[in-house]
């Protein structure tokens, strides 16, 4: 980061006039829609889980829910994961699932470093990952006969996920990941139906959630009482 530079064309009296110390600049480029279902824009890591997000609010307005949901978009994620770590503290919620995107298949990566594009959402799985969630949000993809695909995590997954889990005494995380080719370029491409996959897998999976559910988050010893 600290080598790079803009070069803005001007010279050095407009330059003075014109630019500032803390400005901010980002790169301008247009939503380009592509062959099939696909999207190339800037930002869409993360702006396509905020639609993922909308998408879920407008499924669940005509579902009935047990669970009060709380929608967060948070901030800072690329550079610590702070608007995550702020927002699970204040709202301390028993159980959070975290949207991201993941790496799609393209020239260049593996395929066990990638996933395919337009075969719908990752459900993750790892240490980062409540194994509960993960069941529950593959048996309601199968439920809906969504395309799903499972993602494997073997560690910090590098997402909001990490900051939720670890947050107070900890809180029982899930992960989807919206697949994306390109990524932290600008021009970011994803599959229309993957976003739209992802908001209504999410929506289902609240629906799922009745007053019983935290009981199966937690382990039973066999033989061991819960009385004191």
């Amino acid at each position: 980061m600290d080598k790079l530079f803009i070069d803005v064309g001007l010279p050095p009296a407009e330059v003075a006039e014109l630019v500032h110390v803390g400005d901010l600049a980002t790169v301008r480029r247009e939503l380009t829609q592509l062959k099939g279902d696909f999207v190339a824009s800037k930002a869409f890591d993360d702006r396509t889980a905020v639609v993922a997000i909308a998408v879920c609010l407008e499924q669940l307005a005509g579902m009935q829910h047990a669970w009060d949901v709380y929608a967060v978009g948070t901030s800072q994620e690329e550079v610590g994961l702070q608007g995550a770590i702020t927002s699970a503290y204040g709202l301390a919620p028993d159980v959070a699932i975290a949207i991201d995107v993941t790496f799609g298949n393209q020239p260049g990566l593996s395929a066990a470093e990638t996933v395919e594009m337009n075969k719908g959402p990752a459900i993750v799985y790892g240490p980062n990952i409540h194994p509960v969630l993960h069941e529950t949000l593959v048996e309601t993809a199968k439920s809906l006969e969504l395309p799903y695909q499972v993602e494997p995590a073997p560690g910090h997954t590098g997402t909001d996920a990490w900051a939720i889990q670890v947050t107070r005494s900890g809180i029982p995380t899930g992960l989807i990941g919206i697949p994306l080719r390109y990524m932290h370029t600008s021009v970011e491409t994803v599959s229309v139906k993957d976003v739209e996959r992802a908001g209504r897998l999410l929506a289902a999976f609240i629906a799922r959630l009745d007053a019983e559910f935290m009981d199966r988050l937690a382990w039973k010893l066999a033989g061991v009482s819960e009385e004191k």
